[in-house]
This record gives structure tokens, sequence and C-alpha cells, in this order.
């Protein structure tokens, strides 16, 4: 039976990262990127597929996992009747060809171990041509190579290596696995011990420069170290989560490929770290942003390759189970094509965010570059779209990307106004009011007494929750109340977990897929912000740490959450989630303390 998607803990190297179980099993391993060809697939279609696993021989009693404090090193204990070992897992951040590397220690007593390894490539679709070379375990197929060193004998049993020994206490065995080009010279050894310490180091430098302090620190810390363990250092881009196709429901179709930086992410990203004391990294994505979206307005993507690059074709994977039988296994993301209006507001406001605290950077060719996506979107704001929740149904005139058009011209507005940036300042006030006037009278229902998902309808989206967030209304606006109030009664778990929107029938009517999914953490975040700003910070408290209840042992959440089950479901770590438990700290901290809460926005517009 497949780990729980929690069971899992990320180690990672600012390149690429893999999922560790907490039974010692690497069962998802992309080499040499976040996006490659998986070199472990066994998450998605069982050990066969590629599944790397060390353990003791015979049933644990105890199991126990944590990170080393301000890193990304992973440690496992595992107690059996003959003693205790700990498993060490990591990967170096040497910046060369990418390693992971796992210490087994004897911590009491003696263990008996055994080490299986299925190498494959392509999501176990090749199985390479396995020799020894120079002392070393190689594996090779078509461009891809994997060797193995490690002190340890080993031999070969269908088609997967395996090795058997003991540790006692005081032991400690290394296995270190290196990908490289099948066509270049064997990379360079690594000393196991050497590299735990460097690695150690190396976190422990970076995460020392957190400004975040207090209580909430140590769950922040963690979110942070995630999000820069899910940035792919070369370019600053920043994707949504190492993992493709966990399942949003168990056994559903509801299967999507996040190993990309999306738009919208943007400016939330960019808080979060500027907001913990992160220049280097908020300007880093600042500047991937900028490569990735550059180009004709009218064919920008909601989201990009890690590298920023373009097509993205989804591809159904037909010979992997999927999680839990969840199926199609999915590479690639064809909403890539889709057209999403808030992705324009989000751009702006990051550029604009990024420009009030003086990341570093190109100002002209920034401001060149919103002025040409501000003057499509004169002509494209009142077009339908996908919206935020890349709905593969009808295009509508989705309230959210309304708001977030408004964002893009209030914020082009503010950087005229602030910074003396050149541009029709009048003409793009006007279309502000013309936005703001068109979501007030047609995407909020009077007689429903809430924002609708979209203009004229009745259904409601947790997306309302941002209105307030980016500055549209006022938070205590009795419309912004209003809404926040029906999400509460309409969308909300009896824990308080947040909808993204209902579900309802044998097919979904506003994304035509069959219904059913969990709990979307990020709304549930929005929901505890939006309590804050209406001055209700106890129950925002009160939700904020039900969301910090949710996550797992190491500190990691997903997308979604089941109240019901009490499972993570949806791609993992999630950076969107971590992101946002970042914001909605500083935002109750800041409540807390009586100051003004954190927030996009320069102050209110009037209703």
């Amino acid at each position: 039976m497949a780990l729980r998607i929690e069971d899992y803990a990320m180690i990672g190297d600012t390149g690429t990262a893999a999922l560790v179980g907490r039974d010692g099993s690497i069962d998802w391993l992309c080499f040499p990127r976040f996006d490659s060809a998986a070199c472990f697939a066994a998450l998605l279609g069982g050990p066969e597929n590629g599944r790397w696993q060390i353990a003791p021989v015979g049933a644990c009693t105890a199991t126990r996992r944590r990170y080393r404090d301000g890193t990304l090193v992973l440690e496992t204990e595992m107690d059996v009747g003959g003693g205790t070992v700990r498993i060490i897992d990591f990967m170096p951040v040497r910046g060369e060809a990418p390693d992971v590397v796992r210490i087994v220690e004897g911590v009491s007593g003696t263990v008996p171990m055994r080490m299986e390894l299925t190498m494959r490539f392509d999501y176990g679709w090749i199985v390479p041509w396995v020799n020894r070379r120079e002392g070393a375990l190689s594996a090779v197929a078509g461009p891809d190579a994997l060797l193995l060193r490690t002190p340890v004998r080993t031999r070969g049993v269908a088609m997967t290596t395996i090795a058997e020994f003991e540790v006692t206490a005081g032991d400690r065995v290394p296995f270190v696995l290196t990908w490289y080009p099948s066509f270049r010279d064997l990379p360079k050894p690594i000393d196991a011990e050497e590299a735990l310490s460097d690695t150690e180091r190396w976190w422990r430098e970076w995460s020392g420069q957190s400004t975040c302090r207090g209580e909430l620190a140590d769950p922040v810390n963690r979110s942070l170290i995630t999000l820069k363990a899910l940035t792919y250092a070369p370019t600053g881009g920043i994707v949504a989560a190492p993992t493709t196709s966990l399942p949003e429901k168990l056994g559903g179709i509801r299967n999507w490929d996040y190993r990309y930086c999306w738009l919208r992410d943007a400016t939330f990203t960019l808080w979060a770290f500027l907001l913990a004391g992160y220049r280097d990294e908020a300007g880093a994505w600042r500047d991937w942003l900028l490569r990735a979206v550059a180009g004709d307005p009218s064919r920008l993507q909601i989201m990009y390759g890690p590298a920023g690059e373009r097509r993205l074709p989804e591809t159904e994977l037909d010979w992997l189970r999927g999680y839990e039988g969840s199926r199609p296994v999915r590479v690639g993301n064809g909403a890539v094509q889709q057209f999403q209006l808030d992705v324009y507001g989000e751009v702006n406001d990051a550029l604009y965010q990024a420009r009030k605290v003086e990341c570093t950077g190109d100002d002209a060719a920034a401001w060149a570059l919103q002025a040409k996506l501000l003057e499509f979107l004169e002509t494209a704001w009142d077009e339908p779209d996908e919206g935020i929740w890349e709905v593969r149904g009808l295009q509508r005139q989705f309230t959210h990307s309304k708001v977030m058009a408004w964002v893009a011209f209030d914020r082009g507005v503010k950087m005229i106004e602030r910074f003396g940036m050149p541009g029709p300042v009048d003409r793009w006030r006007r279309l502000r009011d013309d936005v703001h006037r068109a979501v007030c009278e047609q995407g909020y229902d009077a007689d429903r007494g809430a924002f609708t998902q979209f203009f004229g309808g009745k259904t409601l989206d947790a997306s309302l929750m941002l209105i307030p967030l980016v500055g549209f209304l006022r938070p205590d606006d009795e419309r912004v109340v209003n809404t926040v109030a029906a999400v509460q009664r309409e969308l909300t778990t009896e824990d308080g977990f947040v909808m993204r929107y209902a579900h309802e029938g044998d097919v979904c009517e506003v994304d035509g897929l069959p219904p059913g999914e969990g709990a979307f953490l990020a709304c549930t975040f929005w929901m505890a912000d939006n309590l804050a700003l209406q001055g209700r910070v106890a129950e925002g408290r009160r939700l904020f740490d039900r969301l910090l209840a949710v996550r797992n042992d190491v500190g990691l959440l997903s997308e979604q959450y089941d109240p019901v089950t009490r499972r993570q479901l949806g791609n993992f770590p999630q950076a969107y989630s971590h992101v946002s438990l970042v914001n909605t700290a500083r935002n109750l901290s800041k409540a807390e303390a009586h100051w003004p809460v954190a927030q996009r926005a320069e102050g209110w517009p009037d209703p």
C-alpha cells in the first residue's frame, strides 16, 4: 500500500528535489531538474518504476524523523528488535552533478539492513544498462546516467540492485547516487561526511538570514526553507511543487503537473521573501519574471518552466497506475495555453512591489514591459477567460479576473504617481475606475449579499476573499464582510477549512470535471487574513493554528486537505500553501500587536 502523501519529506539542492518516505524509501526524484524525466517514479506507479529504499530487515517498532535545525538535512530513526538505526538524507548544494547522499548510522545495538535500488528513466519506461566502472555502479540509458558509490558490496537481482549489511552503534555507511550526462566523463566523487558538513553549513547560513522572530518563527522559517528548496537556483524561478499528478481526490482524475512556475504566485512569493529579509531571492524571482514574460503581451502565459520555457505540452503516461489508482498521470500542463486575465495584475503588482522596496534590476526595462502589458489590457480586460482555477470548461467573466485587471491598472497608475514613470496616467485612471465599477455592479449580487464567481452568476468562489487583500475594497466594506460570511457558510467545512468553489452533480458546472476535491489550504489562509483584517484576530489565529496542525511531522503542506479522512491531497510540498503560511503569520503577528496589517495595496480605494 502506498504511503500517505504526508508520510514524505523533501530533500533538495535548489536544482531539483526528492521525496523521502518515512519507511526509508525515495519514491520520487527527477534528475537533473524538477521537470526532467524521473529516475524514481514509484510514487505514481509502483517500485518497478524506480525506487531507492534503505531500511532495517524486519518490522520497525517505532519511527521518528526530523530536519536538522535550519536545514534540509533529514534524519529518520528506526527502532527494531536489535537496536536503532538512523538514516541521514540530503542533497549537497554543489552546483555540479546533482547527488543524493544517504548515510546509514548505527545508534544502538546491531541492526541488519537491506538496500534495494531500482534505477529507471523516463518515469519508469526505460530500464538502463548497468555495469561497474572505476569501482562504482553505473546505469546508462540514452543521455542519462546514474552512478552509485558505496563501500557496501552490491549485487543485481531481477533488474534491481541489492545490498545487505549490518550496522552497529557508531557505524556510518555512505551511499552516494549521482546523475551525469552519459556522454561525459564520470563525475568526481564526493566525500559523504564532508558533503554533510558543507550542506548543513550552507542551509544554516541561508536560514540564519531570516528576520522572522517570535512564536511563529519555527513554522515560518521551515516554510521559507521549503520555498528556497523549490527555487531553481540558476534562474531564480520557483516551481509550484516538485511533483506531478498527486491527486486532488484519491482515485480521481484531477491530477496535474505542478513542476512549473506560475505567474499568479509572483506577488505573494515576492512579498513572503521580502517580509523575511530575503532580498536576493526576491530580486532573483523578479528577474526570472521579467525574462519569462518578455515578448508579445497578448501571448502572456500563466506559467513557464523553471528556466522560462514556454512549451509545456501535456502528455498522459498510460503505463503508470497513478498514486492510489489516481489516473491519468500527466506530465506537462495543458493550462499553459489558457487565457487568464489575473496574471496581468499579478505581474504588474509584483513589479510594483519590487520597485517599492528597491529590488535591484533595470527599472526602465521593467516599466517598459509593464506599460506594454497595460496597453494590451486596455482592450482585453473585459474579455472572458478561464480564471484563477484554470477551469477546463467554458470561459466566463470571472469576478476575480476583473479584480486583478483593476490591480494591473492601479499599480500602473501608482508607478507613474509615485515614481514618475512615463505613461498615459489619465487614461489608466479612467480604466481603473471602469473596471472597479463593472466589478461592483456586475460581480456583486445584492439579493445574495455577496460577490459571485462570475458576472451575473449566483455561485461563490473563495478567490473573492482576495478583494481586500489586493486593496480593491476596504476589509470592513459591507460587501466584503458579507462575502466572507457567505464563504464561511457555504464553502467552509465544520473544521473551518475552505473549498475553492461548490461541487455539485455528476459534472462540476464550473470546471466540467467530475466533482470532488479537498479543501484548498491557500484559501483557508486567506480566510484567516480576512478575519484579521476585520478585527476578528482571535478567530483568525484559531484558524491559523488549525492550519499549522495540518502540516506533517516535518512541517510540510500539500495543496489541499481532506478533513474527513484527515489526509493531505494534491502535489507536495506546495509552494502556494507555504507562501500563504508566511504571509498570514506576518499579518496575524502584526494584528495581534495592534500594528497595521501587512497588505499588498497602498491604502484602500473609496468604495
